[in-house]
């Protein structure tokens, strides 16, 4: 009886032994299994999260290039003396007036600023720069920057251009050229002269730097 007590004990610890590695062994096979899907997956999230995180933070640089355009970096028009009495008196005879003269244009900048409009006026002056520009390489980089913040769609400066005009200056920009936009910087110009100047030259802005002249004017 004793020897077939150690018989059977041998055989339960045997049976033990083998269920302690058989169980084991699945798990540790199925760790490495397991640790390549994780890694995997891992990877691949690490990989789509950096690009993704790359290109938020490329979007955000634009986003914060085309703010600061828009809000800071127009806070400095240009660079002119202070209008005359006769100057200010002009802009209400014309728009052409208005444009021609620099303290006209800088005024009539900022009301388009209070509407929500200034782009119009940005885009326009972009052009202005832009066909006098006679380098191949200069007019293709200007190009496709003034494309970029005034043309395409994903811009916040986008200008209201109509669909013939747009599909004309995408065809243009296969080999840019001094006028690839100047169908676009009429267009807004003409719809700057009819919707914007009547309200300008209505505006407590206009109207309160005429007068601000005139009683500084020698003739009062």
């Amino acid at each position: 009886m004793g020897s077939e007590r150690m018989e059977m004990r041998k055989r339960q610890m045997s049976v033990q032994q083998e269920s302690a590695v058989g169980g084991t062994a699945p798990a540790q096979q199925g760790q490495p299994g397991q640790a390549n899907p994780r890694g995997s997956n891992a990877c691949c999230f690490c990989w789509c999260c950096c690009c993704s995180c790359s290109w938020n933070e490329d979007r955000d640089d634009r986003n914060r290039k085309a703010s600061y355009d828009v809000k800071e970096g127009t806070s400095d028009c240009e660079d002119c003396p202070k209008p005359t009495l006769e100057e200010v008196r002009s802009w209400g005879q014309s728009f052409d007036k208005l444009m021609c003269c620099p303290a006209g244009r800088n005024s009539f900048r900022q009301f388009l600023r209070t509407e929500f409009s200034e782009e119009n006026m940005l885009f326009w002056l972009a052009c202005e720069e832009f066909c006098n520009e006679t380098n191949k390489t200069t007019i293709e980089e200007r190009a496709r920057v003034i494309y970029e913040d005034y043309i395409s769609i994903l811009s916040p400066k986008e200008v209201s251009l109509d669909s013939r005009v747009r599909e004309a200056i995408n065809r243009n920009m296969l080999e840019p050229n001094s006028h690839t936009f100047d169908d676009a910087q009429l267009q807004i110009y003409t719809l700057m002269q009819r919707d914007s100047y009547p309200r300008y030259m209505n505006s407590p802005a206009y109207k309160n730097l005429l007068n601000t002249l005139s009683e500084q004017s020698p003739e009062s």
